[in-house]
């Protein structure tokens, strides 16, 4: 990885502008348009599968709105459908019923107060029932194309284990990503995080052994061989490093 000597991260545990760049430039190279996992047609369809998806895989949304969505198109058609038409639908999505209930007063809302449309505004979007700052900065992203950075636990993982974009909360790593994300990046910046984040930078044991962007990382227990976990990969960093010393 050449010149990466030059770019390592910054003294505090945060990457430096040129790490950063490098970062993005290397996740852009490997994927060079990413884009959500979830399916939809539209961006009211989007708006919806993304409220689903809290505290829910894309996976499992996917498969309880594809009838739903060759049924549902637009807000009308779900206050049609009805609560109950809706919960036969998706009844396998972890909080259904609290998650049929604000989809069913969003769509209401929708259609009384928006003309049908999903507004472009990330304000009037955290207005509508269910729907956070997270959803909001989704479809901001996905269906408008505006620099958001959706945090999800991927995100917030990726950006604190990295150095990327350090916070305690949520937000506070939008923030820092806001901050630090460089063009030509800022668009596809949460869509790479994300999927980094799924396949790659897993929760339990990162798989460093095929990451590229290992060499600006700075997280200290890296996992560079498969089938490794992270507590051995510690001992093993420490058994180098107090041999080194004799």
């Amino acid at each position: 990885m050449e010149g990466a000597a030059s770019i390592r991260a910054a003294s505090g545990g945060t990457m430096n502008r040129a790490a950063i760049f490098e970062f993005f430039r290397r996740l852009a190279e490997a994927n060079p348009s990413p884009e959500t996992e979830l399916e939809y047609g539209n961006v009211y369809q989007l708006l919806v599968a993304v409220t689903l998806s809290a505290q829910s895989t894309d996976v499992g949304v996917n498969k309880a709105t594809r009838l739903l969505f060759a049924q549902v198109k637009h807000p009308q058609d779900m206050l049609d459908l009805g609560e109950d038409g809706l919960k036969a639908h998706i009844k396998t999505i972890g909080l259904f019923n609290s998650k049929a209930k604000n989809v069913m007063a969003m769509a209401r809302i929708l259609v009384d107060r928006h003309g049908g449309e999903v507004p472009a505004d990330r304000d009037l979007l955290t207005e509508l029932p269910g729907v956070g700052r997270k959803t909001a900065n989704v479809v901001m992203n996905c269906a408008f194309g505006a620099e958001t950075f959706a945090v999800d636990t991927h995100i917030f993982r990726v950006g604190n284990r990295t150095g990327l974009a350090k916070g305690k909360t949520p937000l506070a790593v939008e923030k820092g990503l806001e901050k630090k994300v460089p063009q030509p990046f800022r668009v596809g910046a949460h869509h790479w995080l994300i999927l980094h984040g799924r396949y790659v930078c897993k929760a339990r044991t990162p798989e460093c052994w095929h990451c590229g962007v290992v060499d600006l990382c700075e997280y200290k227990p890296k996992v560079l061989d498969k089938g490794a976990k992270p507590a051995a990969a510690i001992k093993k960093a420490a058994a180098r490093s107090k041999e080194s010393m004799t």
